[in-house]
């Protein structure tokens, strides 16, 4: 897959490419990366990219000519290396877009890839956005300096589910969200020494009985969830995603948590 990033700063994605276990992914091509400095597409000597906004307000606006300039060059370069493949989508990273989720990222982690704009300043001439933008993506409900950071979370949460990057090629099958997990959180882990600060590892996790081992990190899964993000087990059971024994778990912790109260 391919991925095309319309950025003002290229140099922030240079240590994100070449750290890391995911560097593996750029490394082999399995995740293929061409970053576009915008300035390049800008007219006159100052390479100017931004002006003030139409009707004032503070913070400026990134121009809509540099930005079809550079996309129009994407799209170009993509068509002469993949001529049988179809247009790539152009995605922006905005706070109106739709929030990033583990779901969203394994269906762009199974993709051809995108343009990705990241923008800056007070954000982009509409009138491109309306031209050109197929999807915007949120990374939460806050704002931040430049979607170059919004680009590399996407870039890194998938590159992670490519073959052969992580060591373990089921690790991230475990992972908090995952399908294996029914959306829940992962469990707590634990590792070596045995006894740290007079706390022990869970003997159950010292028993070599792997399935009382799975039920205990499902036990656990389900603590973490109800304690920290009961609306994903509301959504799990929505799905019919909850067991029996995962329901009769959870009315007798939420039994226990109420005498404890």
């Amino acid at each position: 897959m391919r991925f095309d990033v319309i950025t003002l700063f290229p140099e922030l994605f240079t240590p994100f490419v070449g750290s890391g276990i995911n560097r593996r992914a750029f490394e082999t091509g399995a995740v293929e990366l061409k970053l576009w400095q915008l300035r390049d597409y800008a007219d006159g000597s100052y390479r100017r990219i931004d002006d003030r906004p139409f009707g004032g307000g503070p913070g400026m606006v990134m121009l809509a000519e540099p930005l079809e300039k550079c996309l129009q060059a994407i799209q170009q370069n993509r068509s002469v290396s993949s001529p049988s493949k179809p247009q790539a989508p152009v995605v922006l990273f905005s706070p109106i877009g739709q929030k990033l989720d583990h779901a969203g990222v394994e269906t762009w982690s199974q993709s051809d890839g995108a343009i990705l704009i990241c923008g800056r300043y007070e954000g982009l001439d509409q009138r491109f956005i309306d031209a050109h933008v197929d999807v915007q993506i949120s990374l939460g409900d806050f704002v931040l300096s430049g979607g170059e950071i919004a680009a590399i979370a996407l870039l890194d949460a998938l590159a992670r589910l490519q073959p052969g990057v992580l060591n373990d090629e089921g690790s991230h099958q475990m992972d908090s969200f995952n399908p294996a997990l029914n959306g829940l959180l992962d469990c707590g882990h634990y590792t070596r020494p045995e006894r740290w600060h007079d706390v022990t590892v869970p003997p159950v996790l010292m028993s070599g009985n792997h399935a009382d081992i799975a039920t205990w990190r499902r036990q656990q899964s389900l603590v973490l969830t109800q304690k920290h993000r009961p609306d994903l087990i509301e959504t799990a059971r929505a799905r019919g995603q909850l067991s029996v024994k995962d329901e009769h778990f959870l009315t007798h912790l939420k039994t226990v948590t109420q005498s404890d109260s």
